[in-house]
């Protein structure tokens, strides 16, 4: 069957274009001869060479005598040779070249491998057109697939691409789990947890240590950290990753004696622990202000456990030290580290000096911070707005500006009928506007005559208290709190996540609103769970 594709590829090379010629049906596919090896070799290294695009005569070129070799079915030169096309911004011959490879009978094994190449350097949508038009796939095809969105942090697509593949002939099996549990837990969506795990019990799939992990994991990073406890009480931990798993998430719940008591019975049943075990140790202790038991975890990881320090545990104590008001301390280790600090460090003792107030040392950080991103200004401006300081303030903004540094906006997630609501702070796109915001002003109005008083020294705006409590009011939690109320019973829990740290003001008001409307409310940030009950939070209001 004759298909409207590449058969031939000119080979005068003063044209420099590619000619289509319909008389050729088919390409010869068998191996590169012995002789051509040399041939392959350099089209190869052209291919993968460091420049990310070459100009549209050079190219056909290559793809010219990659026809003429007859090395059409390599996976690896055509995967390359895709890409190439695509930073030439020749996407209508990248269509043609994907027909070509399905015109020689290429088999599976090297399709898989053209779609691994094409979706580790973020060519999804080439990958999911060679995917597309794929008349067989195996469990190696979905797995590449959605192990690919999965790493690239698009897990609602990993999702999608899981569930039309339970519709599929093709059984996953315990490598396409363990992706899309990663997915769950990264994502924070408890009822698609719920459900890929219940599927993963209902295919037989045996627990080894990695999914074991996973699923722990998974459940502490949607919240359910009860749930995580039980499957780590229920299952075999040979393994250090499964503890890990465990410390880890009673860490991002605040719940430092609990990790404290995990290590130990780690110790009790003869598990080595490993730099990430101590990581987690750390970061619980982080959480909760415990500098004494922090400090003691930093020296045992090398006097009991030889366990070198990697700059992970510097940032961890840096962290510690700056959240328990000891800035000089943290700035002080900073100086006295064995290799050179990075960027999350001085982030750490940035966001310590906004806590604290400390400009001085905060413009500190900030020099020492040789790329920086929109927060970085956002906190060192937030310290100036908390001292009034405005025009310096706005000099931070400024400075913004010029450089081309936008803030990041913040979002917040309510799950609900299977889908995830995203909220932005003054959000009016979503379907449902007018009735979130009437739930919202209901909300307002009821926690002021309850105590709550707007944190407007958090705006960092020099306008009025008026203008400043209307900005506080439509934060994106609230938005997303409030349609969370609104959609749920009486009395049900409520879960948020959030890409940023919850602000001071949105914390305050939704414990306040735990406790009038007797609701337990979690929200997920970018550092830890916070859970709300009966007008207190988890985290003793230390984050």
């Amino acid at each position: 069957m004759q298909l409207n594709v590449i058969k031939r590829l000119t080979t005068q090379p003063h044209m420099g274009i590619i000619r289509w010629n319909r008389s050729y049906s088919s390409v010869p596919v068998s191996p590169p001869p012995q002789q051509h090896n040399a041939d392959y070799q350099e089209l190869y290294n052209l291919l993968q060479s460091g420049k990310t695009s070459m100009d549209i005569k050079t190219l056909s070129k290559i793809h010219s005598r990659i026809i003429t070799f007859s090395y059409g079915t390599s996976p690896s030169l055509m995967a390359s040779l895709m890409l190439k096309y695509v930073h030439c911004n020749c996407r209508s011959i990248v269509y043609k070249v994907i027909d070509q490879v399905f015109c020689w009978s290429i088999d599976l094994v090297e399709l898989n491998l053209i779609i691994d190449k094409l979706m580790r350097t973020e060519n999804y949508r080439v990958a999911k057109m060679v995917f597309n038009k794929m008349r067989a796939r195996d469990v190696v095809t979905w797995n590449t697939m959605i192990g690919g969105y999965v790493r690239k942090a698009r897990f609602e697509e990993a999702l999608r691409l899981f569930r039309f593949m339970n519709k599929s002939n093709v059984e996953p099996d315990k490598y396409t789990f363990a992706s899309v549990i990663n997915g769950c837990a990264k994502l924070g969506a408890l009822k698609h947890a719920q459900w890929v795990h219940e599927l993963l019990i209902e295919k037989r799939i045996e627990l080894n240590f990695i999914l074991s992990s996973a699923l722990i994991d998974m459940y502490s990073k949607c919240g359910k950290i009860q749930t995580a406890k039980e499957i780590f009480d229920g299952v075999q931990r040979n393994n250090v990753c499964i503890w890990n798993a465990m410390i880890s998430g009673l860490a991002v719940h605040g719940l430092a004696l609990d990790a404290i008591k995990v290590f130990t019975k780690m110790e009790v049943e003869n598990v080595l622990p490993d730099a990430i075990t101590f990581l987690g140790i750390l970061t619980a202790c982080s959480h909760c202000g415990l500098v004494k038991e922090g400090r003691k975890y930093f020296d045992l990881m090398r006097s009991r456990y030889s366990v070198q320090p990697h700059i992970e545990h510097y940032g961890a104590m840096v962290d510690l030290l700056g959240r328990a008001g000891l800035l000089e301390e943290a700035f002080a280790m900073i100086k006295s580290m064995p290799m050179e600090p990075d960027v999350v460090i001085w982030r750490a003792l940035l966001g310590a000096c906004r806590t604290y107030k400390k400009p001085e040392l905060g413009e500190a950080a900030m020099a020492n911070i040789s790329r920086l991103r929109s927060g970085d200004y956002v906190l060192l401006s937030n310290i100036y707005c908390s001292q009034k300081r405005w025009d310096t303030a706005q000099g931070v903004w400024e400075m913004m500006k010029k450089k081309g540094v936008h803030k990041v906006r913040g979002k917040s997630c309510f799950e609900w009928a299977g889908f995830l609501h995203p909220f932005k702070a003054g959000d009016r796109s979503h379907p449902e506007t007018e009735a979130i915001y009437k739930m919202l002003e209901g909300l307002i109005q009821r926690t002021k005559l309850a105590g709550y008083v707007p944190t407007t020294d958090l705006v960092t705006m020099d306008v009025s208290e008026e203008e400043k409590e209307g900005n506080l009011y439509h934060h994106s939690e609230k938005l997303a709190l409030a349609y969370g109320i609104l959609k749920t019973t009486s009395g049900a829990e409520v879960r948020i996540s959030k890409n940023l740290r919850i602000c001071y003001d949105c914390h305050s008001w939704i414990k306040i609103v735990s406790r009038l409307l007797s609701r337990v409310i979690i929200v997920r940030d970018r550092i830890r769970f916070h859970r709300f009950e009966n007008g207190l939070c988890s985290c003793g209001d230390y984050w």
